[in-house]
């Protein structure tokens, strides 16, 4: 009985020490939303938010200031988009090779390799883009900029891909076999089975790591910081230098911006907007997963 009261206590004590851990986590989270908000109230006590919305000029740290957030998610927009237009392809061309192509050697050699990638700091792929990147550009566009949105919306891709191949190939390797079997047995080939029924049955999976791509170049902010310049403009020319939401971030938080002003609370203005586009797509790649999810007996 005393062993039994003992180990009792001992369960009891690991279940509030997980509760504690849990509720932790969501209070510490509960507190950041409620900070961003009263900061991004304050903001919007003085600057109108339709400004804020429609206007096409961002210059809140000049004397003429105005507060038109559309330059900063423009070069967002730009940058992700360039890095998903090189990180999806070579992502899921990845993906579908290791899954179905490679034998179990090369896959535990290469994956764990391509994982690497993500394991590089973003100050050394920012410092990559600017140094070897922008000038090898040059050769093909003289016109580019030394900062420009191209070569930092590129590496961002880079950066990328480990995090689209790694979670599409997971998704794909969960595909049971029988559905390979099956459509190699009526004749397909392996090409038309990875990519007409793997593919397929995995869409899920390989929807939801699309996404998360997405959230992290979005969330980028070393990379655009030192290659793709400080100059927010309404523009979507790729070799002009740009400036993103988590550039300005930073710019602010530097240090040179006294607290209080209407200066320093533009970056809970920008971090909320940021927090909310982030928002949405963590549901839509919940949405998602939720209505092509496959389950198998």
């Amino acid at each position: 009985m005393p062993r039994r009261f003992a180990l009792r206590i001992r369960e009891r004590v690991v279940e509030g020490a997980l509760l504690a851990s849990a509720l932790f986590s969501v209070l510490t989270t509960l507190g950041i939303v409620a900070v961003l908000f009263f900061e991004t109230w304050e903001f919007f006590r003085e600057v109108p938010l339709l400004e804020f919305l429609t206007s096409t000029q961002w210059t809140p740290l000049f004397d003429d200031k105005h507060f038109g957030i559309l330059p900063l998610f423009c070069g967002t927009f730009l940058t992700t988009t360039i890095a998903m237009a090189a990180a999806l392809p070579v992502g899921l061309v990845s993906a579908i090779y290791l899954s179905e192509y490679a034998p179990a050697g090369v896959r535990s050699v290469v994956k764990p390799v391509l994982e690497l990638l993500a394991a590089v700091p973003t100050v050394v792929y920012g410092y990559f883009a600017l140094l070897f990147v922008t000038p090898l550009l040059r050769g093909i566009f003289p016109e580019i900029a030394g900062f420009n949105a191209l070569s930092a919306g590129l590496v961002m891709g880079v950066m990328i891909v480990p995090t689209i191949s790694s979670l599409s190939e997971d998704a794909m390797h969960a595909v049971p076999m029988g559905l390979r079997e099956g459509a190699l047995s009526v004749g397909a080939t392996r090409f038309q089975t990875a990519t007409r029924v793997v593919v397929p049955a995995s869409l899920s999976g390989v929807a939801a790591a699309f996404i998360l791509g997405i959230s992290r170049a979005v969330g980028e902010t070393m990379i655009l910081a030192i290659a793709a310049g400080m100059q927010p403009r309404l523009t979507l020319n790729p070799l002009e230098p740009i400036q993103a939401v988590t550039a300005y971030i930073v710019q602010v938080s530097l240090g040179d911006t006294p607290t209080g002003t209407i200066e320093y609370k533009t970056i809970f203005a920008a971090g909320m907007s940021l927090f909310l586009l982030t928002l949405a797509l963590n549901v839509a790649s919940h949405l998602l997963k939720r209505k092509f999810r496959e389950v198998y007996d």
